[in-house]
């Protein structure tokens, strides 16, 4: 939907199949809503002091203060997805300017290992 890929916080469980959730949207651009559990992929970040049902301010306050979009960028899951997000954007040239880049370092890294070898 309109919020894969985008970080939020857990406010709430609501049942065993669905949880509250807030961005909050200005951070992370995730307004609160209620999202099934088969639709989160939990992080090892957790923001400290979040109480159950929290107010969006507070929130926002609290998510700014542990820096969370700085952590989650650091982290070599978000580096994967951006490198998706680039590689699914790029033109034609592009896609032939990498693959020309490729050929060379291969080139470079199968001549390195035969001067290793002898």
């Amino acid at each position: 939907g309109e919020d894969e890929g985008k970080l939020c916080v857990i406010v709430n469980v609501i049942d065993n199949k669905r949880a509250l959730v807030d961005g909050p949207f200005e951070v992370t651009g995730v307004k609160r809503q209620q999202m099934a559990f088969k639709r989160l992929r939990l992080t090892d970040f957790v923001v400290p002091k979040v109480l159950p049902n929290m107010k969006e301010t507070k929130l926002t306050k609290l998510v700014k203060d542990f820096d969370m979009m700085g952590k989650w960028e650091a982290t070599s899951w978000a580096k994967k997805i951006a490198t998706k997000k680039q590689k699914a954007s790029m033109d034609d040239f592009g896609r032939f300017k990498a693959m020309l880049a490729k050929q060379k370092r291969n080139a470079a890294i199968k001549q390195k290992v035969a001067e290793l070898s002898k």
